[in-house]
């Protein structure tokens, strides 16, 4: 029966597989241009996908990148003014009195059990003058390890109640006075404590 087979396929135009009767017949390769048609449908898909996720992720073509540049840039004066003003921790008060922001704190505490806690300060600092004021902002690194290392002594039990909060503000305005001196910081004012 297999040889009918064979001579029906013959008569049909097919060709028989080469070799013995049980192999398999030998595939044929696509022809070179299908392949190089498939490899730039594949560009075409990947460019656009591309271009469509750099314009949407809002990539700017570098015209109007250069275009840009061109423009004047600001003196390095008003740039200073402009950005001292826009962020300046010094804001003025009641009675001539002046108001230093400093930036927030954030340490870790002692606890009993050795579970981790933090602590989140916001300060300000109450000024005589703005020249105090300029007297801070040299200083503020200073400023920053003396309280670090001060607040990673500090037990949550230290900062409970107003007498802990209290001894914290004196403990503080001592340490900045000591860093600004001749000037003085005439209070330290808590305006968030956060203890995690």
């Amino acid at each position: 029966m297999s040889k009918d087979k064979a001579k029906k396929g013959e008569a049909e135009g097919e060709t028989p597989a080469e070799g013995a009767e049980g192999e398999a017949p030998a595939k044929k390769k696509p022809p070179l241009m299908i392949l190089i048609a498939g490899g730039v449908g594949a560009l075409v898909v990947l460019g656009g996908g591309g271009t469509a996720a750099m314009m949407m992720l809002g990539h700017k073509a570098p015209a109007e990148e250069a275009g840009k540049k061109k423009e004047k840039p600001k003196k390095k004066e008003e740039a200073k003014k402009g950005d001292k003003d826009a962020k300046s921790p010094i804001t003025e008060g009641p009675d001539g009195v002046v108001f230093y922001a400093m930036p927030d704190l954030v340490a870790n505490i002692q606890t009993a059990d050795g579970k981790p806690s933090f602590l989140k300060l916001k300060l300000a600092f109450e000024l005589p003058d703005k020249d105090t004021a300029d007297a801070i902002e040299p200083n503020q690194p200073r400023l920053n390890d003396m309280f670090q290392a001060f607040l990673r002594e500090l037990r949550p039990e230290d900062l409970s109640g107003s007498q802990g909060l209290y001894q914290v503000r004196a403990e503080m305005q001592r340490r900045v006075n000591l860093v600004i001196a001749p000037a003085k910081v005439n209070q330290v004012l808590v305006q968030e404590m956060l203890i995690q």
